[in-house]
C-alpha cells in the first residue's frame, strides 16, 4: 500500500500540474490540445541544459536539476507562444493547432536531441541522461500510518508543484485577474465591454500553460526514467486533459482525477510485481489509467459542463 502511493504521488503530481495549465488556458476560452508538445519541448529545453551543466562541469547536480526545471518551465512558456499566436492573433483552428504542434514537438525534440548529442557530446544516443533525482523524507509526518507514505521518498519537484497549485487556485478564483480570465471561456464580449483586453488575457493563460507542461515534462524525465526522450511522455498530455475535463475544469477535483490515475497506474504495476507476472504484464499495468480514463467517460462525461465560449474564436466586431 505504503509503495502504491509514493509512486501514484509521484506519477499524479506533475499530472495535475499539467492539467492546471490545461484549466487557466481553457478557462480563458482556448482550446488547447499542445499540452503534450509542450511538456515534450520544455522537457528537451531543461534537459539539454542539465546535460551542458554536466559536460562542461557548471554546478552540482542539485544546481542542474533547478536550472533544468527553470529551463524547462521557459521553453514550454515560449513554445506555447505559437499556439497563442496561431490561435488568437491569426485565429486559426485551434483543435487543428494543438494537434499539429504535438507532432511538431515531437519529431523536433527527436531530431534535435540525436543531433545536439552527436554534435556536442560525441555520443550517438537519442536520450539526455539526467539520472533520477534524489528523494528525501520528512520526519514525523512520516510516521503516521498509511497517511505517513504520502511525505516519505518525495522528489523535492513535488513540493514546488504544490506551492505552484496552490497559488495557480489563488490566482484563479481570488484575483481580479483570474475573475476576468474565466469570464473570457464564457463571455469575452462583456469582458472588453468592461474594458479589459481579452487577447491579453487568453495570451497569458496560454503562455502558464505551457510554462506548467514544461515543468510536468522535466519532472517525468527526473522520476520516471532518469532522462530525456520524445518517447517516454507518449500519452500523458492527453491523460492531463482527461483528468481536467473529468474535474470539470475546476482545480481540486482535478487533483482527485490525477491521483486516481495516478495511483492505478502504481497500483497495477505493484500487483505485476506482487504476483511476479512477467515484465510484459508490467507494460500493460501502464495502460490502466487510459482504460479508467476510456470507464470515467462512458459514466460522467454527461456531467461535464465547459466553459461556455470555449474554442471559439473571439470578434470584437460580432456582439
Amino acid at each position: 500500500m505504503e509503495r502504491i502511493i509514493i509512486d501514484g504521488l509521484s506519477f499524479s503530481l506533475p499530472l495535475f500540474i499539467m492539467a492546471v495549465g490545461g484549466i487557466y488556458s481553457e478557462k480563458s476560452g482556448i482550446t488547447n490540445l499542445a499540452l503534450e508538445g509542450f511538456q515534450g519541448m520544455g522537457a528537451f529545453i531543461g534537459a539539454f541544459v542539465a546535460v551542458l551543466m554536466m559536460n562542461k562541469g557548471i554546478g552540482d547536480a542539485t544546481t542542474q536539476f533547478y536550472a533544468a526545471i527553470f529551463f524547462a518551465i521557459l521553453g514550454g512558456a515560449l513554445f506555447s507562444l505559437l499556439h497563442a499566436l496561431l490561435c488568437i492573433r491569426m485565429r486559426a483552428n485551434q483543435v487543428i493547432s494543438g494537434v499539429v504542434l504535438n507532432i511538431l514537438a515531437m519529431s523536433l525534440t527527436a531530431y534535435l536531441t540525436k543531433a545536439l548529442n552527436k554534435g556536442l557530446f560525441h555520443a550517438a544516443s537519442d536520450k539526455f541522461v539526467l539520472g533520477v533525482s534524489n528523494r528525501f523524507t520528512i520526519p514525523g509526518l512520516s510516521a503516521i500510518p498509511i497517511v505517513g507514505a504520502f511525505f516519505k521518498e518525495l522528489y523535492p519537484f513535488e513540493i514546488l508543484i504544490v506551492l505552484i497549485a496552490f497559488c495557480s487556485w489563488y490566482i484563479l478564483y481570488q484575483t481580479r485577474y483570474g475573475m476576468n480570465l474565466r469570464a473570457c471561456g464564457d463571455n469575452p464580449h462583456a469582458v472588453d465591454a468592461a474594458g479589459e483586453d481579452v487577447g491579453k488575457i487568453r495570451t497569458i493563460a496560454v503562455l502558464f500553460s505551457g510554462a506548467l507542461s514544461g515543468l510536468a515534462g522535466i519532472c517525468f524525465a527526473y522520476s520516471i526514467s532518469g532522462n530525456f526522450s520524445s518517447a517516454i511522455f507518449v500519452g500523458y498530455g492527453y491523460l492531463s486533459i482527461a483528468a481536467m475535463i473529468f474535474g470539470n475544469w475546476n482545480i481540486l477535483p482535478t487533483l482527485a482525477s490525477c491521483l486516481l490515475f495516478g495511483f492505478a497506474r502504481s497500483g497495477g504495476y505493484f500487483l505485476v510485481q506482487k504476483m511476479q507476472m512477467p515484465s510484459s504484464y508490467a507494460d500493460l499495468a501502464m495502460t490502466l489509467p487510459y482504460i479508467l480514463t476510456l470507464l470515467l467517460l462512458i459514466f460522467f462525461s454527461k456531467y461535464n459542463r465547459a466553459p461556455r465560449a470555449l474554442g471559439e474564436t473571439y470578434d470584437k466586431g460580432k456582439r
